[in-house]
């Protein structure tokens, strides 16, 4: 079985993201990235299978700047068999994004395609999905348990209100949620051997997708700052707060 994982380029969810004095998007300059949590969770789920002998590849593949090899190299440091990078505008719209997942699927033929439910900086939660519809290929979102049974996949979803077991055929799309597992370090061995393991580097023209975005942002801006909270010496003060300050009850 070959797997294939998509890993994304985010700021550090350790470090505190900066609007631009412009408020034409998130300043980038200086900034510790990583990859996405998600993602980590992806990769792992990826190679403990691998290390159980249910597959034999799995391929790492990020879509952006040429700066996405450094979390690539990540990935094949984790243990990823060799990387894919998709060489394109680092502000590519969910739709896009799938549609490139979907060439890079057909291309390599994979059986399983593992992702993170969502990105920490945008949070859209779609690519997963139109992955899915665009392959034609059965889905298990926001999982929290995956188990290969007689070739094919067990996933345990979480759900509102509990869990949803599904058993779906290969090949198929699995998006990770965070109890699924904890993503292991990369030991320093890794680490080197990392450098010798290949990376292609494709471009949207040569896999034949138009990645024109459709949506155009206007403005980004900080949240509010939340104001300071204030002490009550009794319940019928609290009550009176919320009533006449709060104005939620």
């Amino acid at each position: 079985m070959k797997i294939l994982v998509a890993i994304k380029r985010v700021v550090d969810a350790n470090v505190k993201v900066r609007v631009k004095s412009d408020g034409s998007g998130v300043d980038l300059s200086n900034a510790k990235m990583a990859i996405n949590p998600f993602c980590e969770i992806a990769v792992e789920e990826a190679i403990r299978m691998k290390e159980a002998g249910s597959a034999e590849e799995v391929i790492a593949v990020s879509i952006g700047s040429q700066q996405c090899q450094e979390q690539i190299r990540t990935a094949l440091a984790l243990g990823a068999d060799r990387g894919i990078l998709v060489q394109a505008e680092p502000d590519l719209q969910p739709l896009a994004i799938a549609k490139l997942l979907q060439a890079v699927v057909e291309r390599e033929q994979v059986d399983l395609v593992i992702l993170g439910k969502l990105s920490i900086d945008t949070d859209n939660n779609q690519v997963g999905q139109m992955l899915a519809a665009l392959c034609n290929y059965p889905q298990g979102t926001f999982a929290c348990k995956a188990e290969m049974k007689d070739g094919k996949i067990e996933v345990s979803r979480e759900i509102d209100g509990g869990e949803q077991t599904v058993l779906l055929d290969l090949p198929a799309i699995v998006t990770t949620d965070l109890r699924l597992n904890e993503p292991r370090y990369a030991s320093l061995p890794n680490i080197m051997k990392a450098k010798k393991k290949p990376i292609d580097t494709l471009t949207p023209e040569e896999l034949q997708v138009e990645v024109g975005s459709r949506i155009k942002t206007l403005s980004v801006s900080p949240p509010p700052e939340r104001s300071a909270g204030v002490k009550v010496e009794s319940v019928a003060e609290l009550v009176e707060k919320l009533r006449s300050e709060a104005k939620v009850i």
